[in-house]
C-alpha cells in the first residue's frame, strides 16, 4: 500500500492545510522518482492522469514488480484550488500576493523562514522532490497539442519520453531565470555536473479543458511504459513509435495580440501554415470592418497552442508555432515569462 507522506502548510486565514503526498516504496533497485500535477491550479488534465497511475502503481507495488520509490503529488496546490472568482477557477498567481505559482522555488527553498505561505509550499514541495532522481511536473496550456519541455541535459531522454507520451513537440531550453519548479530542481544537478543522472522534464498535456477518461487513460498508460523503460518497474512494455518535433525554444514562434477584440481563428490545432499565410483575425469593435485585422504567420510552422477564451487584450499570447529558424522576437528565457 501506499504510505501518505502528505504535508501540511497555512493558507489566506493562516490555518493549516493539507498537500496530498502517496509513496510507493520499490526494492531499492531502481530510480526514485517524484511526480507532480496542477501547480498551476487551473490545469487539471494531469490530476487525473495521476489519479489513474496510482492505481497502476498499486498493483505493481503489490506484486513486487516496483523497483524504484516513487512519489506522487497528485494535486499539488490547494492553495489555488480555492481560487474562484465569478465561477471561474484563477489558478496561475496566488490572490493575494500576486505570485505566479510555478515561479521563484529557487528564492523560496533558500529562504530558512518564508515570509507567505506560497514561500511556505514552495520551499516544502522543493524538500520533498530535491532527492529524487527522476522529477515530472505535470501542466496544461491554454488550447495546445501535447507537448514537452525538457531541459538540453535531458534531450535524448526527454525525446523518449515526448514519443511514449504521444507528444507532437519536445521543445528544448537551456537557460532560465524565473525559479520555475522544474528549473530549481535540475540547477544543482547542473551545478554538480550528475544531469546525466537524472532526468526531468514539463509534461504539457493538451489544453485546459482536456480533461477526459480517454485522454486521461492514454497518458496514463503512456506515463506507466516509460517509467517501465526507464527501470522504475519491473515489466516489458513497448513504447508507441511516435514522431516527435524537436526544436530549440527560441525556434517556438509567439504572436501577441496587436489590439484587444473578438478572436477569430482559422487554422485549427496541428494545422501547417506558410511563412505570411493568416491564420485568425481580430475584430475590434464589431460592426465596423476597419476595424479588424489579420494575424499572419512569421514562418512556417505548425500551430502548437492557441489563446482559449476568443475576446482577447492587447499583448496577450495568440498562438504558438513551431518554426525552422530562431525567432526574430527571441531574446531569451522561458516561452511564458509571466
Amino acid at each position: 500500500m501506499a504510505q501518505d507522506v502528505s504535508f501540511n502548510i497555512r493558507n489566506n486565514n493562516g490555518d493549516e492545510m493539507k498537500v496530498g503526498v502517496w509513496r510507493y516504496e520499490g526494492n531499492g533497485s531502481g530510480p526514485t522518482v517524484h511526480l507532480q500535477a496542477g501547480v498551476h491550479a487551473d490545469e487539471i488534465a494531469g490530476m487525473l492522469v495521476l489519479h489513474l497511475l496510482m492505481q497502476r502503481l498499486e498493483v505493481a507495488q503489490a506484486q513486487g514488480r516496483l523497483k524504484g520509490t516513487v512519489t506522487v503529488v497528485p494535486q499539488a496546490n490547494p492553495l489555488g484550488i480555492g481560487q474562484f472568482c465569478k465561477g471561474r477557477l484563477l489558478g496561475r498567481h496566488h490572490d493575494a500576493t500576486g505570485h505566479n505559482f510555478n515561479r521563484w522555488f529557487d528564492r523560496s527553498a533558500a529562504m530558512e523562514l518564508p515570509l507567505t505561505n506560497v514561500q511556505e509550499w514552495q520551499k516544502k514541495l522543493v524538500q520533498l522532490a530535491a532527492p529524487a532522481d527522476v522529477m515530472l511536473d505535470l501542466h496544461t496550456d491554454d488550447e495546445a497539442l501535447p507537448y514537452l519541455y525538457v531541459h538540453r541535459a535531458f534531450g535524448s531522454r526527454g525525446r523518449e519520453l515526448a514519443a511514449a507520451m504521444k507528444m507532437d513537440v519536445a521543445i528544448i531550453w537551456d537557460d532560465g531565470s524565473d525559479g520555475s519548479f522544474e528549473e530549481t530542481i535540475i540547477s544543482p544537478w547542473l551545478r554538480d555536473g550528475v544531469a546525466d543522472q537524472h532526468m526531468a522534464a514539463t509534461l504539457e498535456l493538451r489544453g485546459q479543458g482536456d480533461v477526459s477518461d480517454e485522454f486521461a487513460e492514454q497518458d496514463a498508460v503512456g506515463l506507466y511504459g516509460w517509467l517501465c523503460n526507464y527501470g522504475v518497474i519491473d515489466e516489458q512494455v513497448p513504447l508507441a513509435d511516435w514522431p516527435v518535433e524537436v526544436l530549440e525554444m527560441g525556434q517556438m514562434e509567439t504572436i501577441l495580440a496587436p489590439q484587444p477584440g473578438v478572436l477569430i481563428f482559422e487554422k485549427e490545432l496541428g494545422d501547417f501554415v506558410e511563412e505570411g499565410e493568416r491564420f485568425a483575425r481580430i475584430l475590434r469593435r464589431p460592426g465596423d470592418p476597419a476595424s479588424e485585422v489579420v494575424l499572419f504567420a512569421e514562418q512556417a510552422g505548425r500551430l502548437v497552442t492557441r489563446y482559449r477564451d476568443r475576446l482577447i487584450g492587447q499583448g496577450m499570447g495568440v498562438a504558438k508555432f513551431t518554426g525552422t529558424r530562431i525567432s526574430r522576437h527571441w531574446n531569451g528565457g522561458m516561452l511564458d515569462p509571466d
